[in-house]
C-alpha cells in the first residue's frame, strides 16, 4: 500500500493510544485492545476495532473518539472497519492495563480464565479484591456497572467492587 499521508502507521496507533475507554477513562481503546489495525492507503487512514462485546454502547463513542482525534491531526479520510471475527477477549488486554484498572478500583481480569463456569454451576473463579488484595470476596450478582463487569463484595474490607469479566 502506498501512503501520502504526513504520518507514519506508528504515529497514527501512538495518537490513538491516548483516546481513553469512555467507560473505564483510565485504560486506553489500544490498551483494551479493540483496537486492532491501523491501515494507510494513499490518503486514506483504515481502522478496524472489535466491540468487547456485540452491542457494547461504548462503540459509537471510539468511532466518534478515533476520527475527532485524526482530525485533530488533519486527517480526515478515515474509514472504520468494525469486525466480530475473531471475537475480542480479554487476552488481548495489555498487563498495564489490567493493573491501571486494578488501581482505578476494579478487579482485572483473571489471565486465561473465562466466567462459563458460573453457568455450570461451578461457580466463578476466585477474584481478589483490587483495594485490600484479599481473595475472600462473593460473587453478588454476573452484571456490574456495565455488562462488561460483574460485582464482587470482599468479605474482608467489605467493599463492593466491579470485575471486568472475562471473555
Amino acid at each position: 500500500m502506498t501512503n501520502d499521508l504526513k504520518y507514519s502507521q506508528e504515529e497514527i496507533w501512538e495518537f490513538l493510544s491516548e483516546i481513553p475507554d469512555p467507560e473505564i477513562p483510565v485504560i486506553s481503546i489500544v490498551e483494551l485492545g479493540v483496537l486492532r489495525n491501523v491501515e494507510l492507503h494513499n490518503n486514506k487512514v483504515i481502522i478496524t476495532i472489535t466491540p468487547t462485546y456485540t452491542g457494547c454502547p461504548a462503540m459509537k463513542a471510539f468511532e466518534d473518539d478515533i476520527i475527532t482525534t485524526l482530525k485533530e491531526k488533519g486527517i480526515s479520510n478515515v474509514e472504520i472497519k468494525m469486525v466480530y471475527s475473531p471475537a475480542w477477549t480479554t487476552d488481548w488486554m495489555s498487563n498495564e492495563a489490567k493493573e491501571k484498572l486494578r488501581k482505578y478500583g476494579i478487579a482485572p481480569p483473571v489471565d486465561g480464565t473465562a466466567d462459563k463456569g458460573v453457568l455450570f454451576e461451578n461457580g466463578p473463579k476466585v477474584v481478589a479484591c483490587p483495594r485490600c488484595k484479599s481473595e475472600n470476596t462473593t460473587l453478588k450478582s454476573q452484571f456490574g456497572s456495565t455488562a462488561c463487569k460483574a460485582l464482587y463484595t470482599c468479605n474482608d474490607c467489605l467493599e463492593p467492587f466491579d470485575y471486568f469479566k472475562c471473555i
